[in-house]
């Protein structure tokens, strides 16, 4: 059982594992920690039951050892369990939480069962769900965004945490009729809500796809309608802040903006995103009477540039 998931005592080793499976999952661990141990039997059980060789791969990083990758994934609790997707971080499990480390995996069997099926059984990278066509000549960027500097205002507890709305999968709640799991954000005390979104790399913003699936029946919950957009803030904002600054943009949608995908496309003024640093949405007021607002996924559609030091944001005019 112990050969099911794979060691990784480098960067290079790691880098050449993400670069060969389109799915891995690491787990950082040290010998000497209780934590690890106790949940150390269920993680090998688990890569001996659903793991794919370059296609779905477990791997383990010792903590004691390799000091370079505990330095880069900001390992400060053990165990911390990374899910990658084609190379980009898309979960972070802390702690021997064998609940949420199933459910986020779950997550992903789900997609690669689809993925095998597509393919006759063959491996490959999964397709994306498009909630919307990206524009010709642009793509898709959400990638780019540092999901550990994300921060969500005003967010419901009993919905899902904020890194959801970036995953590249279908929203659980299309297609089936109904939510079966957390995979969406929703305001808590009124329909208001703001997202501080921190990217990798200086991008080009060409587009805004939200995606926003409201259960048939529910009245509780609204899609957006008043967005503001803010460029290039150092932090999040507070809500008396929002509400009296200048957007670099302002949104209004209307319901023939939302497809049957439940996303609606926003073309952005792409003189004034052409260097992006950082987007904080303001979703300013939903839909009709409904007391909360909810959001699915946020895809992100322009041009990435050359990656930053996270550490040294500066706070840039909206219009540079």
């Amino acid at each position: 059982m112990a050969d099911a998931v794979e060691d990784v005592a480098s960067k290079v080793q790691l880098d050449e594992l993400l670069k060969s499976s389109p799915i891995v999952i690491v787990k950082f661990y040290s010998n000497d920690d209780e934590s690890c141990r106790q949940i150390e039997p269920l993680y090998q059980a688990l890569a001996s039951q659903i793991g794919r060789p370059r296609l779905l791969v477990f791997a383990k990083v010792d903590n004691d050892t390799c000091q370079d990758l505990v330095q880069e994934y900001g390992i400060t609790v053990l165990p911390t369990f990374i899910l990658f997707r084609k190379g980009t971080l898309m979960h972070t499990v802390q702690g021997a939480n064998s609940a949420e480390l199933r459910n986020v995996i779950g997550k992903i069997v789900s997609e690669l069962e689809h993925l095998v099926e597509g393919m006759g059984g063959e491996g490959g990278p999964p397709e994306a769900w498009k909630g919307a066509e990206i524009p010709k000549g642009y793509g898709d960027v959400t990638d780019q965004v540092e999901l550990r500097g994300c921060e969500l205002l005003n967010a419901d507890d009993n919905a899902g945490p904020v890194k959801v709305l970036f995953e590249s999968s279908k929203p659980s709640a299309l297609g089936l009729g109904k939510s079966t799991a957390t995979d969406w954000v929703q305001s808590g005390s009124d329909d208001q809500l703001l997202l501080f979104i921190p990217f990798q790399s200086t991008i080009k913003l060409h587009t805004l796809q939200i995606t926003s699936v409201i259960p048939q029946g529910n009245t509780d919950v609204s899609r957006p309608v008043e967005i503001g957009l803010f460029l290039n803030r150092t932090s999040n904002m507070d809500f008396g802040e929002a509400e009296d600054a200048e957007p670099t943009q302002s949104i209004t949608l209307e319901p023939e903006h939302w497809n049957s995908e439940s996303t609606a496309s926003i073309s952005l003024r792409f003189v004034k995103f052409q260097k992006t640093n950082t987007l904080t949405i303001f979703v300013q007021q939903g839909d009709g009477e409904a007391d909360a607002v909810r959001i699915d996924r946020i895809k992100l559609i322009g041009e990435a540039g050359a990656k930053r030091d996270m550490g040294k944001l500066q706070k840039l005019d909206d219009d540079e």
